[in-house]
C-alpha cells in the first residue's frame, strides 16, 4: 500500500523516569475490516451521525501500558511514498545514532516505492527487508508472517485503522500517521483491541514535537503561565492545489471534502495544547460544539483551473471552507480547534496557550507573562527560548540535517523507539489517539445537528484521573 501522496485514483461519493510533575475505511467491506483484525461489531462501514456517545461499562486500565524492553525494535512499514519515506529515513537515522532499529519488511501497493525503501535500508547497512506488494491488503499477510515488534503505517486515512488492528491482532505494536481514525467507533476499535492484546497503538502526531510547542510545554511544566485555562489550535493550510492534484494526496484526499462536513484534521493543532492541559492525565475532553461555514473555495478553484466541461467543475463539496469546534474539558477549561484548507491563506496552526499569569501565542511566536514582560506588550518568543528550550531539542535535535518538518518528525520517531527500547509507556498512547481523532466524528455530528453539543466518550473509563502527567524527558 502506498503513502498518502502516492495512491491510485479514489472513487468520489509520570513514567518512572519523569523529571517533573463519512469515510470510515471507505472502500473496505465489513468482512475486510474483520479480516484486518477487528472484533465482532467493532466497526461500521457507514458514518451516520451518532445520536449519543458510545460508552463502555468496564473499568479503565490502572496505568498506561508498558511492555518489556525491546533492545532491537524490528519494524514493518506500510506505505512508503511521501510521509512514509520520511519516516523510513528518520528511523534509519535513529538506528545510525543509536543501534537497535531494524526495518525488516516494507509493504506498498507500488513496487517501485518498496524497492526504493529497500535501497535506503541496504545503504544504511540494515538487514534485507521482505517486500509485500500484492495489493491494498497485503499488509495483512505481512502482519501475519513477519516476526516484527512494530508495524508503522503512513497510508491514506481509510487504511489507518485496518493496518493497526491487523498489527495488534498479530502481536505487534502499531503506529500510524494522523489521524488515527475518522469515526468514534473506529476510535473504540483501536482502544479495545489495544487493551485486549496488550499492545501499544500510537498516533504519530509530529507537532507535539515541534520546537515552539515543546518550549511551551516546558514553560507550562515550570509554571510560567500559571494555571492553564484556555488553548487554541488548528490546521489552516491552503490545500486546494493538493486536493485537485492528479497524484499523491490529490488521488484520495478530495473525496473526504466531497463527503464530510467536519473538522477533518484536528490533531496537529490540538495535540500540543492537549499535552499542556494534561488531557488524559488529569483532565479530559468533555463535550464539543462545532459549526461550518459555506463551501465555496474548492468550487471556485475548480472553475478557475479546469476547462469548461471538466468533471472537477461539476463537483459539489460537503466540507465547509472553515470549521470551528469548541471543546470544554471535564475541569471546565476551553479549547478552540479550527480547520481551514479550502481558501487562500498562509499556513498556520494558531497555537495559543493561556493561563492565569500569561500566555504564548504562535504565528508569529510571542509571549506575555505578567510581571516579567513589559506591561501590555508582547515579547518576541526568541527572548524566552534560551532558558526554556525543551531538553529534547537541546540534547537530541540540535543543528544539522532537517529530517522532516524541521526535525520534529525525527524527534517523534526517536522517542517512540526509545520508549520501546526502554520499556516505558509511549508518550502518546491509544487513549490520546482516540480522544484527538474523535474530534472529526463528533464535529460531523454536531454540524449536522445545528451545532448542538456532543459528548466525548471517556476512552480511559475514568483512568484519566489517575494516569501520571507526561514527563519532561531530556533524551
Amino acid at each position: 500500500m502506498s503513502d498518502p501522496r502516492e495512491q491510485p485514483a479514489w472513487n468520489p461519493p509520570r513514567p518512572a523516569n519523569a523529571e517533573t510533575p463519512t469515510d470510515p475505511a471507505a472502500g473496505l467491506t465489513r468482512r475486510e475490516l474483520l479480516a484486518a483484525g477487528a472484533g465482532a461489531a467493532a466497526l461500521s462501514c457507514a458514518a451516520p451521525p451518532e445520536s449519543a456517545p458510545v460508552q463502555r461499562a468496564n473499568d479503565g486500565p490502572p496505568a498506561p501500558v508498558a511492555v518489556d524492553p525491546i533492545p532491537t525494535v524490528r519494524i514493518g512499514f506500510v506505505g512508503v511514498g511521501g510521509m512514509g519515506s520520511v519516516h523510513v529515513r528518520n528511523l534509519l537515522a535513529v538506528g545510525r545514532a543509536s543501534p537497535g532499529v531494524e526495518i525488516r519488511a516494507v509493504c506498498d501497493i507500488q513496487a517501485e516505492h518498496a524497492e526504493r525503501a529497500r535501497g535506503w535500508i541496504r545503504e544504511a547497512g540494515g538487514p534485507e527487508p521482505a517486500l509485500y506488494t500484492r495489493g491494498e491488503h497485503d499488509f495483512q499477510r505481512m502482519c501475519a508472517e513477519e516476526d516484527l515488534d512494530l508495524v508503522f503505517t503512513a497510508t491514506p486515512w481509510r487504511f489507518h485503522v485496518p493496518v493497526c488492528l491487523a498489527a495488534m491482532e498479530n502481536g505487534k505494536h502499531a503506529a500510524t500517521e494522523v489521524p488515527a481514525a475518522t469515526t468514534v467507533e473506529e476510535c473504540w476499535a483501536l482502544v479495545e483491541t489495544a487493551e485486549r492484546t496488550g499492545r501499544h497503538c500510537v498516533m504519530m502526531e509530529n507537532c507535539n514535537y515541534g520546537r515552539w510547542e515543546m518550549m511551551v510545554f516546558h514553560m507550562v511544566r515550570r509554571g510560567i503561565f500559571g494555571k492553564v485555562l484556555h488553548a487554541e489550535g488548528g490546521y489552516l493550510h491552503d490545500l486546494r492545489g493538493v486536493k485537485f492534484s492528479d497524484r499523491g494526496e490529490g488521488l484520495w484526499r478530495r473525496a473526504h471534502s466531497l463527503q464530510r462536513n467536519a473538522n477533518l484534521y484536528p490533531t496537529h493543532g490540538l495535540g500540543p495544547v492537549a499535552n499542556c492541559m494534561d488531557i488524559g492525565r488529569g483532565d479530559r475532553f468533555d463535550y464539543l460544539v462545532s459549526m461550518s461555514g459555506p463551501s465555496r473555495g474548492l468550487q471556485e478553484y475548480a472553475r478557475e483551473h479546469f476547462p469548461e466541461g471538466a468533471p472537477e467543475r461539476a463537483e459539489r463539496f460537503a466540507l465547509g471552507d472553515v470549521n470551528l469546534s469548541l471543546i470544554r474539558t471535564a475541569l471546565g477549561r476551553t479549547i478552540t480547534v479550527v480547520h481551514d484548507t479550502n481558501l487562500p491563506r498562509p499556513y498556520s496552526r494558531i497555537h495559543l496557550v493561556q493561563g492565569t499569569r500569561g500566555l504564548f501565542h504562535g504565528y508569529p511566536n510571542r509571549v506575555y507573562v505578567e510581571g516579567l514582560s513589559e506591561s501590555h506588550r508582547w515579547d518576541d518568543a526568541e527572548a524566552w527560548r534560551e532558558e526554556f528550550e525543551h531538553p529534547l531539542w537541546r540534547n537530541v535535535a540540535g543543528p544539522g540535517e532537517e529530517l522532516g518538518h524541521g526535525r520534529m518528525d525525527y524527534l517523534e520517531d526517536y522517542r517512540l523507539v526509545r520508549c520501546l527500547q526502554d520499556g516505558l509507556p509511549t508518550e502518546m498512547n491509544v487513549y490520546d489517539a482516540a480522544a484527538l481523532s474523535a474530534v472529526t466524528g463528533l464535529s460531523e455530528q454536531s454540524v449536522a445537528d445545528r451545532s448542538r453539543p456532543k459528548e466525548f466518550p471517556d476512552f480511559t473509563r475514568g483512568s484519566w484521573e489517575t494516569f501520571p502527567p507526561l514527563p519532561l524527558v531530556s533524551g
